[in-house]
């Protein structure tokens, strides 16, 4: 279902950091709420358990427990851990997989913003808007630490 597939990438462009814990869990329910409204709306009878499993682990990996100040993982009290921040890029790759690349952020933000060419010496579209995260490997746009590949409805059973 198209629609099931657009929301989900959707969802998937969707980051945050917050110091609080309690912040980030209510973080994570609102959004799922706002996607659970609209998925039920539009897809009824077709609206299912694994899609709805996919979009908390998506919202587990994007809105993250963290100091944005110094791009560390915190404790339960708030302080910074030696555990750098890990996003997920998200992309369609074949039909209904889905591929999940991990970076750290503090190494994404230290890296250069412009596209970068691609295997065929053509510039990848931005449509004016900045990524933090490249197709390639280039050492100076962050440092990629793992990838997996699932159908989109069970990519949470790829790793934590």
């Amino acid at each position: 279902m198209e629609f099931e597939k657009q929301s989900v990438i959707a969802v998937a462009s969707i980051y945050g950091v917050d110091l609080l814990i309690d912040n980030v869990i209510a973080c994570r329910n609102r959004l799922y709420d706002i996607w659970n409204k609209e998925y039920e709306a539009i897809c009824k009878k077709e609206a299912n358990d694994e899609c709805r499993e996919a979009i908390r682990f998506i919202l587990s990996r994007n809105i993250v427990c963290g100091n944005a100040l110094s791009l560390k993982v915190v404790d339960d009290e708030g302080n910074d851990t030696e555990e750098p921040i890990i996003f997920s890029e998200w992309s369609f790759v074949m039909g209904d997989n889905m591929q999940r690349k991990d970076f750290r952020f503090d190494k994404l933000l230290a890296g250069d913003y412009e596209p970068q060419a691609d295997k065929n010496n053509k510039k990848r579209e931005t449509e004016g808007q900045m990524t933090l995260f490249s197709e390639d490997k280039p050492s100076d746009e962050g440092e990629f630490l793992t990838s997996y590949i699932a159908d989109y409805r069970r990519i949470q059973e790829h790793g934590q």
